[in-house]
């Protein structure tokens, strides 16, 4: 396809966009399709044309809470209209993540294309996993900065206010929500070995989901928050189990003697993404429920981790690393294709979640 926008801006960030996104191919010539944006103030319109013929598919125009954000929006029609596969858009996506741009690990959160970034906590200290609420009011992330211990803490991201959502003795971390925002699955070490809990919305009325003496970690809801999966040693490897309790069930035998960080991809119910040991090295694998067959999509020279699904259900971001840093890419686990999107301005960055509005 062939991408172009009114301003530089805008004409940058499109074509960004668009070849990060595996199912296209920008070129000047022989495009199957011609997209163009107008972008004025707050809104955008896109007009969508096929070969050089020039003939009409469709066009729209949109707004947005910034010019910025109104061609991201205008770029997502624009994929559902043309890439033939069903695909939802992603390019609104919002993250969170982590960054050191301080010296310490603290909380930012930004664009999918690190626009409109903005450093969220000031701990001093060591802050994780920083995951979204469902409706994009919220953050949990565990954090050492009140005790020197992990504790829970949630962000309103309307106020900016941090409160304590979870601070019991031991370890307290991996807090997600489910889908619908009323519970939340966490790793709590107070009775013993860490184990997966979950709570109400409020980080109250507690309860133990699993009882065995292997450490357990990154416990995530199914899309329709039944299940939770997690990570679970010897290895480790990916368990599932009611989210109501109930026996866990091992869904990684035979991909790799190491499987942890899954992320459930809402797009597919049929999907999970996570982290695999392959080589030496780490890589993005993706295990398929209704087969019971899981694969390596990445192939990267350097450690891929902490794979979490954009809203197409074929790409996740995920953390690349090396031994001197860690960027931030979009990988199309149809084709194995990576697109890095963390400038190199912001440091290295990590534990990338996404919401998508």
């Amino acid at each position: 396809m062939r991408v172009s926008a009114n301003t530089p801006e805008l004409n940058a960030l499109a074509l960004q966009a668009f070849r990060a996104h595996g199912r296209y191919r920008v070129t000047a010539s022989g495009f199957a399709y011609d997209i163009k944006f107008s972008g004025s103030g707050n809104q955008v319109r896109v007009d969508i044309t096929r070969g050089q013929a020039g003939t009409p598919v469709a066009s729209t125009t949109v707004s947005g809470n910034s010019p910025r954000h109104a061609l991201l929006r205008a770029a997502d029609y624009a994929v559902e209209q043309t890439n033939g596969l069903g695909l939802k858009g992603f390019f609104t996506a919002r993250l969170a993540f982590i960054g050191e741009r301080t010296g310490k690990k603290e909380v930012y959160i930004s664009d999918l294309f690190f626009g409109e970034m903005k450093q969220i906590t000031r701990d001093n200290a060591l802050a994780l996993m920083p995951r979204w609420a469902p409706d994009g009011s919220r953050l949990l992330y565990t954090s050492y900065f009140k005790s020197g211990f992990p504790d829970i803490f949630q962000i309103d991201l309307n106020t900016f206010q941090r409160t304590t959502f979870v601070s019991f003795k031991g370890t307290n971390a991996g807090a997600r929500f489910s889908p619908t925002g009323q519970q939340v699955a966490m790793v709590l070490s107070g009775e013993g070995r860490p184990e997966i809990y979950v709570s109400n919305a409020q980080g109250r009325q507690v309860s133990r989901r699993t009882r065995s003496d292997a450490v357990k970690s990154s416990p995530c809801f199914s899309p329709d928050g039944s299940r939770i999966v997690f990570a679970m040693e010897p290895g480790p490897q990916l368990y599932v189990m009611p989210a109501a309790g109930g026996a866990p069930s091992r869904i990684t035998s035979g991909i790799s003697g190491y499987c942890a960080e899954p992320d459930w991809s809402h797009a597919n119910p049929n999907k999970i993404a996570f982290t695999m040991r392959s080589g030496g090295g780490y890589q993005i694998g993706v295990l398929d429920l209704s087969t019971r067959t899981g694969k390596a999509v990445s192939k990267a020279p350097f450690d891929g981790v902490e794979p979490c699904w954009l809203a197409d259900g074929r790409h996740v971001v995920y953390t690349a690393r090396d031994r001197s840093t860690s960027v931030l890419c979009i990988l199309d686990t149809e084709t194995g294709n990576s697109v890095r999107i963390s400038p190199t301005s912001v440091g290295a960055v990590m534990q990338a979640n996404v919401w998508t509005p």
